[in-house]
């Protein structure tokens, strides 16, 4: 393999947010991606959908979409998720919305029951790592 391909690619999807908070939202290094865990808000970083934490998973996974298209990738790509939330018996309720997103194979990973996210309105985070192999 080339050097140039181990340089680390960085992506941001809401700059101003991420360089206020100290991140970058995804890198990738050679066919590896490491995505930060994304949560439901807005372009200034505002949380959305509070209190609703159906459509905060699906505004989780709908960033998350945003963020493996910048890298040609798609679910299918998806090799560890794991999620993070307040409201673990929530999340069982909605855990099927998964087979939405991954149609073809479930990723390894970790449901983690947390005491407090970034934001106390935030109630899921889900956070990716993905192995390219085309």
């Amino acid at each position: 393999m080339e050097k140039s391909n181990q340089k680390p690619e960085y992506f941001l999807l809401r700059p101003e947010v991420e360089k206020s908070y100290g991140y970058s939202h995804a890198v990738k290094i050679g066919n590896s991606i490491k995505i930060s865990g994304a949560v439901s808000m807005d372009i200034e970083g505002n949380p959305t959908a509070v209190g609703d934490f159906e459509q905060q998973m699906k505004n989780c996974y709908s960033d998350l979409e945003k963020v493996l298209k910048h890298y040609n990738s798609s679910f299918d790509d998806v090799v560890v998720e794991n999620i993070f939330t307040t409201n673990m018996p929530k999340f069982l309720e909605f855990a099927g919305y998964r087979t939405k997103i991954y149609k073809t194979h479930f990723p390894t990973g970790s449901w983690l029951g947390v005491k407090e996210l970034a934001l106390p309105e935030f109630l899921i985070e889900i956070e990716l790592e993905v192995h390219k192999t085309h």
